[in-house]
């Protein structure tokens, strides 16, 4: 009896001494999502299949003119949308919770010459964007909302790292079976984001289903 209950303090106090970031739980889609091998990842994010569902001239269109803004990308990737972002005028947060997607961005952002200023790289949690308060204009999520649990506290502070005049851009899969994207266990409709947003602290919302042909945008404004 001693010596089990040695080992079962030894097991709890190994527990305790697991920094927090590493004990937090990982969502069911980015389980999924990480089955893939990393290569896969990149191809599935860059290739010319990702150019024909995203349109990303509509949706830089869309956005509008960011010349000078700070725009937090949240899950940015392989920096997909933040190397547009930049080249339209804006001055980026790439901002990833794996290391590898850092790495991806900082590797291409060298290569490209762009200053590290015009995208800096942040390091996130998968319960907090550290997000300074009014940090950004602009903070952007594509193809990643669905990744995260905890969503009203997580975007509670994306709204607090937000300008009193900004807004934040969520684009997604419809919650409707779909050639790409995640399985429909992971969606989350327009609706479910508009109200989960509301709860986090945004005020105003528009709503855009028809520009893309697989995903919504919404916006939502902090006033």
């Amino acid at each position: 009896m001693i010596q089990y209950k040695t080992k079962l303090f030894v097991i709890i106090a190994l527990l305790l001494s697991i920094p927090f970031s590493c004990k937090q739980v990982i969502n069911s889609a980015n389980q999924f999502m990480n089955g893939s091998k990393f290569e896969t990842l990149v191809e599935r994010f860059e290739g010319a299949e990702r150019d024909a569902y995203q349109q990303p001239q509509k949706v830089m269109a869309y956005i509008g003119n960011v010349q000078d803004e700070t725009i937090m990308d949240i899950g940015a990737g392989t920096g997909y949308f933040s190397f547009r972002l930049v080249n339209a005028g804006a001055q980026v947060i790439a901002a990833d919770i794996d290391d590898r997607f850092l790495n991806f961005i900082k590797n291409k952002r060298d290569s490209l010459k762009i200053a590290p200023e015009k995208i800096e790289l942040r390091k996130v949690l998968f319960d907090s964007p550290l997000l300074e308060k009014e940090e950004v204009d602009k903070a952007i999520i594509v193809n990643t909302y669905h990744h995260l649990d905890n969503r009203v506290d997580y975007f509670t502070k994306v709204q607090e790292g937000i300008k009193n005049d900004g807004s934040l851009i969520v684009i997604d899969f419809y919650k409707k079976p779909l050639e790409h994207g995640p399985p429909m266990r992971y969606k989350v409709s327009a609706d479910e984001v508009v109200a989960e947003l509301k709860k986090a602290g945004f005020t105003r919302f528009k709503k855009e289903m028809e520009l893309l042909d697989m995903q919504y945008i919404v916006t939502a404004y902090k006033n």
